[in-house]
């Protein structure tokens, strides 16, 4: 107990510390949030997933992602209701975060001169491109305002592609439509187009959690975007997300070919593997090298469960 209450208070001193200090969260206090991840970290504190992990959540379904998550417990991952740039496409990478709030002169201003000190050039709203690592997604809660809540147009886009790859995730607006589509490879997830300049939109913070609809999300997630929706993964589960999804994919690609060449019985498959399904497995895997995606070591893990 005494334990839980020093943690806290230490947590709340450390967050309160940096909410004072600096545009972007500090080292400390992103530590403290994600304190789950035992793994590398960039130099400001996020959680860096392998970029492997990165490349193999990609084929990760929604739904299976959703589902592990859940059964860990977060239940409030998934946002929907999305106007996608380029929707035949996937977002997948790791998250840094910008809070937007509407604009008051009292803090526009100091946050404006600690920008200057802190040597950070242009517009607030490009300061969040600035940090971002190949990989990284911009993820921005800007309380879904649209006209006057563009985020960024064609210009902002190119230089956001350049540096990470990805795409963006807004809570707002976006402008430059077409523009936008021409950048190949970019995938947004915005809350509408609009022809206007973002206006009375204050850029409060870099790198802090934020909420993205019913959505709490930490630099450092993982998020994955498709069709349905934009799901954020936290940096801890990432690999447990990512190898429960392929194994069951993989099971699922193994039951339906046995049931199509009559091989087994629904029954059979459904049920718990005897000896000479798990055989007949092992020997499929062999013919189809290119439908296994995670290591041998967990591939072997996950045989033995079963």
């Amino acid at each position: 107990m005494k334990f839980t209450v020093l943690l806290a208070a230490t947590l709340i001193t450390v967050l309160t510390k940096a909410q004072g200090q600096q545009i972007a969260a500090t080292k400390e206090a992103i530590m403290a949030y994600s304190q789950e991840w035992k793994g590398e970290r960039y130099p400001d504190g996020r959680p860096k997933v392998s970029d492997d992990l990165v490349k193999r959540l990609r084929d990760v379904s929604i739904e299976e992602a959703w589902g592990v998550m859940r059964n860990e417990g977060y239940t409030s991952q998934f946002e929907a209701g999305w106007q996608i740039i380029h929707p035949g496409q996937v977002l997948a990478g790791r998250v840094v975060t910008a809070q937007y709030m509407p604009s008051r002169p009292d803090m526009e201003k100091p946050i404006k001169e600690k920008g200057k000190t802190e040597k950070r050039s242009g517009a607030p709203n490009s300061w969040p491109i600035d940090v971002l690592q190949e990989n990284d997604v911009y993820v921005a809660d800007g309380y879904g305002k649209i006209i006057d809540g563009t985020l960024i147009g064609d210009n902002l886009g190119n230089s956001i592609y350049a540096k990470s790859k990805t795409g963006v995730v807004f809570d707002a607006g976006v402008r430059d439509l077409e523009g936008l589509e021409e950048i190949q490879g970019f995938v947004g997830f915005v809350r509408g187009v609009d022809p206007s300049f973002i206006k009375d939109m204050l850029m409060t913070g870099i790198n802090y959690p934020i909420r993205i609809g019913r959505t709490t999300v930490l630099p450092g997630d993982l998020i994955l975007g498709k069709k349905e929706g934009v799901i954020f993964i936290p940096a801890h589960l990432a690999e447990k997300v990512i190898t429960t999804a392929e194994w069951i994919a993989l099971q699922d690609d193994f039951g339906h070919q046995m049931l199509r060449d009559g091989k087994y019985t629904p029954g059979e498959i459904d049920m718990k593997w005897s000896a000479a399904i798990i055989s007949t497995f092992r020997d499929w895997i062999k013919k189809h090298p290119e439908k296994v995606k995670m290591s041998p070591q967990e591939l072997e893990k996950k045989i033995a469960t079963l």
